[in-house]
């Protein structure tokens, strides 16, 4: 239930990456309104409410937060569906962010509560699965949907079908015991104690390097993962000539069998070396972008579709590669009662330069570069942009030499 609720969150966040074709031409907007309308509206206060629902979560059931977060960004999802120009479509998507703000940090504080430590990178990178099927099915029927009947029924039903899913995913999922898999060999379970205040949180967390070095590394990657998941279709359609169609099962089929096949590595990663030395947490996705940046731009001049496509497979499963090892990293930065706080301060860096910045960065300097590239003008937004990935791996190094001295361990553990 957790990743079907998660696939439905990046469903409903991404489908406009596939619509905002037809949405363009309709409401006759350019690339950097699209970026702001995908990055910023929904960024400003998915990030920000995060932190205070978090917070929250720490001492309420964190189900009945993402109840009502699920019900909340499916709701004006649907609504999505009714803008009649840019601003009523902005705030359509503000809307989609105020509820995704309690979806997603929540949850890795319960699947923490719910598997032990040896097997937590993999759990999380299971969860993560949400990641690309939501954008696979959000560019697959967004993309048939506009093709075949109208964009606008694209918002309206899957909408609707979040807001179905919300009263079953409470009857389902129950709340664990805080912490209480957060134990030595041989220790007996015990529940983490009450929930501390933000402040004592805050000076737990934000004092350790590896947690702003963590932070700042999956926010330089995630600038080009939003940003390339966004405008890629662009790409395929503007510089390929592929039509909407084709582009949302092509695209849709890339992001599947790469996504899922990347994030299951990052995880099993993770779960393999982590143990052994904490280092591999950060060590292994860095690895991962400077292998990544030199794929997207091999893939994006290959002529063939059947070998763009093979070869699209291996940066997009590389650029999800890092969830599993370092969410489980950032899970271990604080005790089991500040987790969701602590994840909530992490995406809120993440995410706030990732789809504010990466979206929008990406339409901006498209059109920036249109007077010399013309149609063109994506594809080299897009190789510019691989400096990010660059950035993101010397930032990742950097809290590899950190993190053994920043992890939290139970009582009577060794740090590794």
């Amino acid at each position: 239930m957790l990743i079907l609720a998660y696939t439905f969150n990046f469903l409903d966040r991404q489908i406009l990456g596939i619509l905002k074709e037809p949405i363009k031409h309709e409401l006759g907007l350019t690339d950097t309104q699209l970026g702001l309308m995908g990055g910023v509206a929904f960024a400003a206060l998915y990030t920000t409410l995060s932190v205070p629902i978090a917070w929250l979560a720490d001492r309420v059931s964190r189900t009945w937060i993402m109840t009502t977060a699920l019900a909340v960004w499916s709701a004006f999802t649907l609504a999505c569906g009714l803008a009649g120009g840019f601003w009523s479509l902005f705030l359509a998507r503000m809307g989609v962010g105020v509820g995704e703000a309690g979806g997603v940090a929540p949850a890795y504080s319960l699947i923490s509560d719910y598997f032990p430590r040896e097997q937590r990178g993999r759990a999380l990178a299971v969860y993560s699965f949400g990641i690309p099927l939501g954008t696979a099915l959000g560019l697959l029927f967004g993309g048939l949907m506009a093709a075949y009947v109208d964009w606008r029924w694209a918002f309206i039903t899957v909408g609707a079908a979040g807001l179905l899913l919300a009263p079953l995913f409470k009857m389902v999922v129950k709340d664990p015991v805080r912490g209480g898999l957060d134990i030595a060999p041989g220790a007996a379970p015990v529940a983490a104690p009450p929930a501390p205040s933000f402040a004592t949180v805050v000076k737990t967390v934000l004092p350790k390097p590896s947690f702003w070095l963590l932070a700042f590394g999956a926010a330089s990657s995630s600038i080009c993962g939003y940003g390339v998941a966004f405008w890629l279709p662009s790409f395929f359609i503007r510089s390929l000539g592929l039509t909407l169609a084709q582009t949302s099962m092509y695209y849709s089929a890339i992001s599947l069998v790469g996504g899922m096949a990347g994030i299951w590595m990052g995880g099993w990663i993770a779960d393999r070396f982590g143990a052994r030395n904490r280092a591999a947490y950060a060590l292994a996705p860095a690895i991962c972008f400077l292998i990544a940046a030199p794929f997207f731009i091999l893939a994006m001049n290959i002529t063939s579709l059947v070998w763009a496509f093979v070869v699209f497979l291996v940066p997009t499963g590389l650029n999800l590669a890092w969830l599993g090892p370092i969410l489980t990293a950032v899970q271990h930065l604080a005790p089991a009662n500040m987790r969701t706080t602590t994840s909530a301060l992490f995406l809120l860096i993440n995410n706030l330069l990732g789809l504010a910045v990466g979206l929008w960065f990406f339409g901006y300097l498209s059109d920036q570069l249109a007077p010399t590239y013309g149609a063109e003008s994506m594809r080299y937004a897009i190789y510019y942009g691989m400096t990010f990935y660059i950035i993101s791996a010397i930032l990742l190094i950097l809290a590899s030499r950190r993190l053994s001295l920043d992890w939290v361990e139970p009582a009577g553990a060794m740090k590794r």
